[in-house]
């Protein structure tokens, strides 16, 4: 099973990133997700992707002072709800947490989300919502106590000063030991390549959990012979990056060194999806064994898919 960490599908173009061309919804994410994408030499799909609202979108309802509040948290979740609902066999709901919205606001819709949603993990984005993770201690705490009570998975957005350096939030996942934290982009963004920092937190963590998107792929290889075969989660960062490039960065993996490791099929599935499938209840399945049955399941899972639209 292959599940992406990472995505951002919108109906309006990302407030912050300003990308050309139109909105990627969420029917342009489910192609791109369909592939098919060669994995040692099999045709695969990326099964389900945990989606949520492109940060940008998460600060315009408070900074343009037409909403605020629960208003304003439901403005910016509203089209990641409609997608979860209306394709809840390939989305999955991640919610983000935005203190500035008022921290009982977030909490609240955190527990809403949740219960009422099914959403399975929260993001928390300090750089894009302007907070130091390791001093505004009474925003962030109330969210991952109610993550805690939830048994909600945590993503932190990494890779960026001031806000969003690995370690910033250390003090607070040592806090919080039953959360699963899932240090987002291995630590890699526009300010820099922290890598090593949620490489070396997930050995000696064991809440800490590392995204595969934006590492290099020397790295990946270094990284992935020393952690637990647990530790690692495949996410794309989907738009602006394409997934496909990040399961080839896992790929090579399989492939022998010094590029690869010579990594089973069996780990690489774990990699891909397993991993997460497990911690958040899903049933994992095996890679296929063969170019047939890749190509059987991909034609089996495109008579059951429903028709999407632009």
């Amino acid at each position: 099973m292959i599940i992406d960490t990472s995505c951002y599908p919108t109906n309006l173009v990302d407030l912050a990133w300003r990308h050309d061309g139109e909105p990627f919804t969420g029917e342009r994410l489910i192609r791109m997700l369909d592939g098919p994408y060669t994995i040692n030499g099999k045709p695969r799909r990326i099964d389900r992707a945990f989606i949520q609202p492109p940060q940008g979108n998460t600060i315009y309802t408070w900074t343009d002072g037409e909403q605020t509040g629960r208003e304003a948290i439901d403005a910016y979740m509203a089209y990641t709800l409609e997608m979860v609902q209306k394709y809840p066999e390939r989305f999955i709901g991640c919610f983000v947490y935005n203190p500035r919205c008022g921290v009982q606001n977030g909490v609240e819709a955190i527990e809403r989300y949740a219960t009422e949603h099914g959403f399975k993990m929260v993001q928390l984005q300090a750089n894009m919502h302007a907070y130091r993770p390791d001093r505004a201690l009474d925003w962030v705490r109330p969210a991952l106590q109610k993550c805690a009570e939830l048994g909600l998975l945590v993503k932190l957005h990494i890779g960026d000063g001031p806000y969003s350096i690995p370690t910033e939030w250390v003090p607070m996942i040592k806090e919080f030991p039953s959360v699963n934290f899932i240090m987002a982009h291995f630590g890699v963004q526009t300010g820099g390549v922290y890598c090593f920092e949620p490489f070396q937190w997930a050995q000696e963590l064991p809440n800490v959990y590392c995204e595969s998107g934006w590492c290099l792929q020397s790295r990946i290889v270094e990284f992935a012979k020393v952690l637990p075969k647990h530790k690692i989660l495949y996410g794309s960062d989907t738009p602006p990056n394409e997934p496909g490039m990040w399961l080839r960065l896992l790929e090579v993996l399989c492939h022998e060194p010094p590029q690869g490791l010579n990594l089973d099929e069996d780990s690489l599935e774990d990699y891909l999806g397993n991993n997460l499938a497990r911690m958040i209840g899903i049933e994992p399945s095996p890679p296929p064994r063969s170019f047939e049955e890749a190509r059987d399941r991909l034609a089996d899972a495109a008579e059951k898919a429903p028709v999407t639209t632009r």
